[in-house]
């Protein structure tokens, strides 16, 4: 009995490291396109997605009426790759990721600062396949709010 109970923790320790080893190599993707704004390298920011990748941005209006804008992800890009003196940092936190096989889901509370001038808030929700290359970005959806920021203090007092 106790040898039938050592042999199912050990596969399931197996089976949570395999799942933790994944979940950063997801996450080390998501990482990779805040990096890629903070250094304008659009070239890094294009490893990160497939090629044929979906953006969206959902706000609401003056009205308070929901929008959804469609992006395109070469605009995303270049705006990223053009020379500017301005720092894009956008530091994230309460991350929560989500695997079955060949997909993955990572949602994250983020803070959008031009240099150190806050500018927004909202949460950034990445879908990720697995490709011959590792974890690919096919989908990228963000909210984007000015009020109602829950900003934890470290993230503040490095920015701010």
């Amino acid at each position: 009995m106790k040898y039938i109970l050592l042999v199912g923790m050990m596969l399931l320790s197996f089976r949570i490291s395999a799942q933790n080893i994944e979940e950063k190599q997801v996450l080390e993707v998501v990482n990779r396109v805040f990096e890629a704004m903070r250094k304008s390298d659009s070239t890094m920011l294009k490893s990160c997605f497939t090629e044929n990748a979906a953006t969206y941005t959902l706000f609401r209006n003056p009205a308070g009426e929901p929008q959804l804008r469609a992006g395109a992800l070469q605009r995303f890009i270049d705006a990223v790759g053009n020379p500017k003196e301005d720092v894009w940092n956008e530091p994230i936190w309460n991350e929560k990721v989500q695997i079955d096989g060949p997909l993955a889901a990572v949602w994250v509370d983020y803070a959008f600062y031009l240099n150190d001038q806050f500018l927004h808030c909202g949460v950034d929700a990445f879908q990720l396949a697995e490709t011959s290359e590792g974890w690919k970005i096919f989908h990228l959806a963000d909210t984007r709010r000015k009020s109602d920021c829950e900003i934890p203090e470290e993230v503040r007092k490095k920015y701010e």
